[in-house]
């Protein structure tokens, strides 16, 4: 038997919408509890027996699912592509369609990507005030001395504000000409990695996201998945200041998935 839980709630788990976003729906007359338009925030929801509709469309509490994808160069994290390149959501299961990514990788830059229908902790993952740590490998066009890992460091000022990084150093020189850069950022900012390397006069050729909060990419192969395991999951939570919702047991993580 399920319990009642109010609307927004049962929205957020739905993956339609963080609770604040489903309050603003509910209060905009978007969505409808058995047929009748809903706008009292206190409402409540039996996820066994009521219908909810959001805008016409019905939806309901799905088991929540947390993917971890090695997006390859070239892919759009995006669901659809006017121009029809190819997308993340086409290295995905045909079961996880409907699950939203945590941040974004632009179409160049490869490495770990998150997904999941847990709307309130996408929300808090993402916001700016969670500052999660994101770990980069970048490649490129020259040897940054000390004096640009300091600058990197302190912060670099860009159009939309500074961008500031953390364990910057070089991991090897590649040639006179090309080094391997590794790097951490706690915000993720449109093209904020290669914009801040731009601006210190050593500009990427090859980007890839290597960690996000306690997720690590480690070998999984480009373009395959895994589900995270319960206790990846709750540390993911503890890192957005959310609490933890599954057991502390250790279990072994599942074996990579390519897609078919």
């Amino acid at each position: 038997m399920t319990e009642p839980m109010r609307l927004q709630k049962f929205l957020s788990r739905a993956g339609i919408a963080s609770r604040r976003e489903a309050e603003r729906l509910i209060l905009q007359g978007r969505v409808r509890l058995n047929g009748e338009r809903v706008v009292e925030l206190g409402t409540k929801v039996d996820p066994a027996s009521d219908r909810v509709e959001v805008d016409g469309r019905m939806v309901g509490v799905q088991p929540t699912r947390w993917i971890l994808l090695h997006k390859p160069r070239g892919v759009l994290t995006t669901r659809h592509d006017p121009g029809g390149r190819p997308t993340v959501y086409g290295l995905l299961p045909a079961d996880a369609q409907e699950l939203r990514y945590l941040g974004r990788l632009d179409r160049n830059t490869e490495g770990l990507l998150v997904f999941t229908n847990a709307g309130d902790a996408l929300h808090a993952l993402t916001h700016p005030s969670s500052q999660v740590p994101r770990r980069y490998l970048a490649r490129v066009v020259g040897v940054p001395g000390r004096d640009v890992m300091a600058r990197l460091e302190v912060g670099i000022e860009l159009e939309d504000g500074p961008a500031r990084f953390e364990d910057v150093a070089v991991v090897r020189e590649l040639s006179p000409e090309s080094a391997l850069l590794k790097l951490t950022l706690r915000e993720g900012r449109k093209r904020e990695v290669r914009r801040a390397l731009e601006a210190v006069g050593h500009p990427v050729r090859g980007l890839r996201r290597t960690a996000f909060g306690p997720l690590r990419l480690g070998d999984l192969p480009q373009g395959s998945w895994r589900d995270l395991t319960p206790r990846e999951v709750e540390a993911l939570r503890e890192a957005g200041g959310m609490p933890a919702r599954v057991p502390r047991e250790e279990r072994t993580a599942p074996s990579p998935r390519r897609p078919r």
